[in-house]
């Protein structure tokens, strides 16, 4: 260890030892710029700020560890000779065609790339291929929604987990879940999260990876995605706006998109090959468009409401938001009672707004400052709740169309916030 990095250790120590010492993390910075270290230095600056709000000195190492550095451009070294290519046009010119021909020259035919045996002519034959990934999230990544978490539990992970228990109780794995609500609300990220949880394999769907303009292609997709699903099975088919791509067949009698639900109905049932280790996830905006073949037994079954974050959620998400982000004073259970009917995209929404607010005033003051409560507090003020349009749809559904009750999660928050 040279001297510097002796200094070092000993300045990382003293700061330890006292850590609300602004004149030691201000020196330990310094030192931690000067030998390269900015990233390292960025969180004693905060620390400062805190404690001196109009500390100078702390704003400009402040500016200083955030600056970007330039570039390295990688310099190719000179040839030492220059590359002769008349001489290796001459000696090659039997081995390699030539460079140019004349436009008189007719195309060899030979070099069109063959039509597969079974092909139609001019039309699209190819399937679609998915893309297998692995989930690295889990439910405990999930801010708020524990009740969400709970029907998740009972009706899915559980009975998965223990299979002595489920065949004791006789729980069939048939059937899927489909998680409906507000957009911006996390079901991609729960579903993500039950692959995580499983320990399985995920492929996400959309409307766009199914449908074909030619006839009969996009049911061979969806043949395709379950084989590739029971190929990597365990594995997680999640289908994302189910809506699109398993609409009322009752409004499809003249579109090609008839044939591709039947399909996926045939899938889901597994008569042509069984689903074991498939487990079938689906969220949509709009369940009262999904087509009720999808909805019955031992396709989705289960319907779970993904509705807007309650309050400790709330603070999860604001807290997640701003945790990378130089912050300070922030009163997090102030912000989650302002923001009640927020969906997490909204809460994410006012967090980027604070963060630019921060910004532009520290570029016309020359000096950075920190995110603060005012900056969060105009921000809400600026953002609109996304999910009115969707609770005015769902209560209009759920007051003259719950004869099953799938709709009962959504009446029971529009009661609570006092909206029916």
């Amino acid at each position: 260890m040279n001297s510097h990095e002796a200094l070092l250790e000993s300045m990382r120590r003293a700061v330890a030892t006292e850590p609300n010492d602004p004149a030691l993390r201000l020196h330990l910075a310094e030192l931690l710029i000067s030998a390269g270290g900015a990233q390292e230095a960025v969180p004693h600056l905060a620390a400062v700020l805190q404690i001196e709000p109009d500390n100078s000195r702390a704003g400009r190492l402040m500016s200083q560890a955030l600056a970007p550095e330039a570039p390295k451009v990688d310099v190719p070294p000179e040839p030492d000779t220059e590359f002769d290519w008349s001489a290796a046009a001459r000696d090659l010119g039997d081995t390699i065609p030539p460079k140019f021909v004349s436009s008189e020259t007719e195309t060899d035919e030979s070099d069109e790339e063959p039509e597969p045996i079974g092909a139609v002519p001019g039309a699209s034959n190819a399937v679609e291929t998915f893309e297998v990934e692995t989930a690295e999230v889990t439910l405990a990544d999930v801010g708020g929604l524990s009740g969400v978490k709970e029907r998740l539990n009972a009706a899915f992970l559980a009975p998965m987990r223990n299979p002595k228990l489920r065949k004791l109780f006789g729980k069939s794995l048939r059937g899927g879940l489909l998680l409906y609500g507000p957009p911006g609300c996390g079901k991609t990220f729960i579903a993500q999260a039950v692959a995580g949880e499983l320990g399985a394999r995920f492929i996400s769907v959309t409307m766009s990876d199914i449908l074909d303009m030619w006839l009969g292609n996009s049911e061979k997709n969806v043949r395709e995605l379950f084989r590739t699903a029971r190929a990597n099975a365990p594995c997680v088919l999640f289908f994302d706006e189910l809506d699109a791509i398993g609409q009322k067949r009752s409004q499809l009698r003249h579109s090609g998109m008839r044939g591709t639900v039947n399909q996926l109905l045939t899938e889901l049932d597994g008569v042509a090959a069984g689903n074991d280790g498939v487990f079938a996830l689906a969220a949509t905006n709009h369940p009262w468009d999904v087509d009720s073949a999808l909805l019955r037994p031992g396709r989705f079954d289960r319907a779970v409401a993904v509705l807007p974050p309650d309050t400790p959620g709330r603070e999860a998400i604001f807290e997640y938001h701003l945790r990378d982000r130089p912050v300070a004073g922030i009163k997090l259970g102030q912000l989650a009672k302002q923001t009640e009917g927020f969906s997490g995209a909204d809460i994410a929404h006012v967090c980027e707004t604070a963060s630019e607010r921060a910004l532009l005033a520290s570029v016309s003051s020359g000096e950075v400052r920190m995110i603060e409560m005012a900056d969060l507090l105009a921000a809400r003020a600026e953002v609109t709740p996304s999910t009115g349009a969707w609770f005015t749809s769902a209560r209009n559904v759920a007051m003259y169309a719950n004869p099953d009750g799938m709709y009962n999660d959504v009446v029971a928050y529009l009661k609570q916030r006092r909206l029916w």
